[in-house]
């Protein structure tokens, strides 16, 4: 008999097929009456299967008394209330490694694209005003500092990318790495005010929120690029509004927001702002590795086996 999973929020179609295939699923997403649909899988459900934005907070986790694993769909588990899954003794997995790649080629676009006004300029052709004048310059990025803020996987790759285009790198963290080249600062503020370019590769959470501040965002300065890839959480948005309206900030370039689908207004209209809709991992090569390794860390938990990528 296939496990009965419940899978919370849409995901990766073909790993949701996938899914159909090898258990008996159960979509919480389709639900008209959320409460009434969790009371009729109770005591059937024995996995999670969610994504890292939407993640599982204590109530969904205690309404499902049978469910033994959360297999998040995703590298950020900042969503899922750990302390529901370990007092339940639950494993929890997540997607790390494979979207690293991506991420960083994202960021490294982002980057590229806040310097040389990539989007700008496909505006200001499509919209006619070539036809009246050149497009404002940019900036290089061969011998622009870049400062990147969570020196991980995903902080690695991006800092080797970077410097294949020359850029000088330093970063900030929990604690100095004895195996990486750059210069190490202990002050976020000091890194930022060295910075031409801050870039968050950091993990979301409790730990992290709004760790870049106002203070952050005035050291940055008027020159300066906030770039994130990481969680819309470890970023004011208020104060990082305020920073760009005011001139204190110069430009940003953002992948994650604090309330998403929901931008702030004010972002929208900006022309020193890049936006892109959460796609850090949107390719189809990684979402394929992304959903085999949900499937992974399902089928080898139901086998008595270790689990490929358990974090809990």
């Amino acid at each position: 008999m296939k496990p009965d999973i419940l899978i919370a929020v849409p995901i990766y179609a073909a790993t949701m097929a996938a899914l159909d295939r090898q258990f008996t699923t159960h979509r919480l997403f389709q639900a008209a009456d959320r409460a009434a649909f969790l009371n009729g899988v109770r005591d059937k459900v024995r996995a999670i299967v969610t994504s890292g934005g939407a993640g599982a907070d204590a109530a969904l986790i205690n309404a499902l008394p049978k469910a033994e694993i959360i297999a998040c769909f995703g590298v950020g588990i900042d969503a899922i209330d750990l302390g529901a899954a370990r007092a339940r003794n639950m494993a929890v997995s997540n997607t790390p490694d494979v979207l690293t790649e991506d991420v960083a080629d994202l960021a490294l676009g982002l980057i590229l694209d806040s310097q040389r006004r990539i989007s700008r300029g496909d505006r200001f052709v499509r919209a006619g005003n070539w036809l009246k004048g050149g497009l404002e310059l940019g900036s290089a990025l061969n011998g622009r500092k870049l400062g990147i803020v969570g020196l991980g996987r995903i902080g690695r790759a991006t800092a080797q990318r970077a410097a294949a285009f020359g850029m000088r790198i330093a970063y900030h963290g929990p604690r100095e790495k004895p195996d990486v080249p750059y210069p190490f600062f202990a002050d976020l503020v000091a890194l930022a005010r060295d910075s031409d370019i801050l870039c968050l590769t950091l993990p979301g959470g409790t730990g992290t929120r709004h760790l870049v501040n106002a203070a952050v965002l005035e050291a940055l300065g008027s020159r300066g690029t906030l770039v994130n890839v990481a969680r819309g959480s470890i970023v004011d948005e208020a104060a990082l509004v305020a920073a760009l309206q005011s001139g204190a900030l110069g430009a940003a370039a953002l992948d994650v927001f604090a309330d998403e689908p929901r931008v702030p207004p004010a972002l929208l209209a900006m022309e020193n702002v890049v936006l892109q809709p959460h796609v850090g991992s949107a390719t189809e090569e990684t979402r394929d590795a992304m959903g085999q390794l949900v499937i992974d860390n399902l089928t080898a938990h139901f086998a008595g086996l270790p689990l490929p990528t358990r974090v809990v």
